[in-house]
């Protein structure tokens, strides 16, 4: 073997070995499905969660399904499957097929209609079409004339014709399979250097994204680091009956120097982007309160998250004692201002509003303020953009691939015209029209009837 064969041998192995395979319609079928079933797991399966959260739901004794457990879910990846080796994997091969199909089927194909606009110069050809009529006597001249009223884009070589219209129909196979290797590399992109990331952040504080739940692998470059968020403001809006209408962030962007950079008042589904980062109103909690004791100063005392039946509340203890001997408890359920006061037994000893006073135990405490903390869902994903553009164009090419692709060819000779035709899709309407041209053409021959012969398969 010389050295230039021994170079060709992977080259002749792609070829003929690895591309057929690729390009087999069986194997892109098997591919979608798993890729559909494995994305429908992900669906159903929560995604992102902590091991506790897995441990609770996904217990080992029972076994949901005999089998699915938190350790058999963390191991095979299936708590953010969109992320794993195997998914990536998958979108891969699935893409290098579409790819090789495009180049082994779609674009050869479309070489060969190339080839297919030649003239026809025998009178034997006109056999082979599914529709074809023969007339004693006519005129090229008066075939195009009908040709070019019906959309038909006509070419003559003498007494020779061609004509099509519909041509981007054979175009439209193409472009979904390039729009489907677009939202492929876009899927791809967006897992490995997209993050998530959440954020509890109080009425007034500034952070920076550090708590990131999910990410892929080569995230880190996309994770802000020369900016920062400031939340003005949280509240929220109620509805006559105490219920929640609506949540509301006022954020701004800071620069390394603290300077606003941007700005808005975001609410659920509104978000905010910046620099391809998107922030998303997800989540409320109550941060802390401010009380004044007797004449003091207002003294802010945080509030945290209590393990209750029928909604969420917050509490905070609050002494009344230099020593902290004594004290009250604080309970909250919402920002609109009424809390809840119990005693070191649990008793409950009184209630009071946001902005007014009650006399507990010789202390008069006065309610200064409830300060909210909103929730931020953060999210990155530079395969976005290349996802829209792959469903833009996927519309596009079904839409180009309903479109019917109709070819007539015509021949004078020995003074008789000979007229075939054959359309992709769409028969009885291409049908319907050819027999409109022949018509047309027999009520314009008045010198003599012509006999037409009319062959349908």
């Amino acid at each position: 073997m010389t050295l230039a064969e021994f170079v060709n041998v992977p080259k002749r192995y792609f070829k003929k070995e690895l591309l057929p395979v690729l390009a087999d319609l069986k194997l892109a079928i098997v591919l979608l499905l798993a890729i559909a079933v494995f994305s429908i797991t992900g669906t159903v399966i929560e995604q992102g969660q902590s091991i506790a959260y897995y441990q609770s739901n996904y217990p080992e004794h029972p076994a949901l399904f005999g089998f699915l457990t938190w350790k058999v879910l963390l191991t095979a990846g299936l708590d953010h499957v969109y992320r794993t080796w195997w998914y990536l994997a998958l979108l891969i091969l699935f893409g290098a097929s579409l790819t090789a199909c495009t180049f082994t089927r779609q674009l050869p194909a479309l070489r060969w209609f190339s080839r297919t606009w030649n003239f026809y110069s025998e009178s034997r050809q006109f056999r082979k079409f599914a529709l074809s009529a023969e007339f004693p006597k006519g005129d090229l001249d008066q075939v195009s004339k009908l040709l070019a009223q019906r959309n038909y884009k006509v070419f003559r070589d003498g007494e020779k014709l061609y004509a099509h219209k519909g041509l981007i129909g054979r175009v439209g196979p193409i472009v979904v399979h390039a729009a489907m290797i677009l939202v492929l590399v876009g899927g791809v992109i967006g897992a490995t250097t997209g993050f998530m990331a959440q954020e509890m952040v109080p009425s007034g504080g500034t952070f920076k994204i550090n708590h990131v739940v999910d990410a892929g692998v080569w995230a880190a470059p996309q994770i802000p680091q020369d900016w920062s968020v400031k939340v003005n403001r949280f509240w929220i809006d109620y509805l006559p009956t105490g219920e929640i209408d609506q949540f509301y962030s006022d954020l701004s962007v800071l620069d390394k120097d603290g300077k606003e950079i941007d700005r808005k008042t975001i609410h659920v589904n509104e978000p905010m982007k910046h620099n391809g980062v998107t922030m998303y109103q997800a989540d409320w909690s109550i941060a802390a309160i401010q009380v004044r004791l007797n004449n003091s100063p207002v003294l802010q005392s945080p509030m945290a998250k209590l393990n209750a039946v029928g909604g969420r509340v917050w509490g905070t203890w609050l002494p009344l004692k230099p020593d902290m001997s004594d004290g009250v408890s604080l309970v909250a359920k919402d920002l609109q201002g009424l809390l809840l006061i119990y005693d070191m037994d649990g008793k409950l000893i009184a209630t009071v509003r946001k902005g007014m006073a009650v006399e507990v135990k010789g202390v008069r405490l006065a309610i200064v303020d409830l300060i909210g903390s909103t929730g931020l869902q953060i999210k990155a994903d530079p395969g976005i953009p290349i996802v829209y553009l792959g469903f833009g164009l996927l519309m596009l090419g079904v839409i180009m691939s309903y479109i019917s692709h109709s070819q007539v060819w015509g021949l004078e000779k020995d003074g008789a015209i000979y007229i075939g035709g054959r359309t992709n899709r769409a028969q009885v309407t291409f049908e319907r029209e050819f027999l409109g041209i022949l018509d047309a053409i027999d009520q314009n021959q008045t010198e003599s009837t012509p006999t037409s012969q009319l062959a349908q398969t």
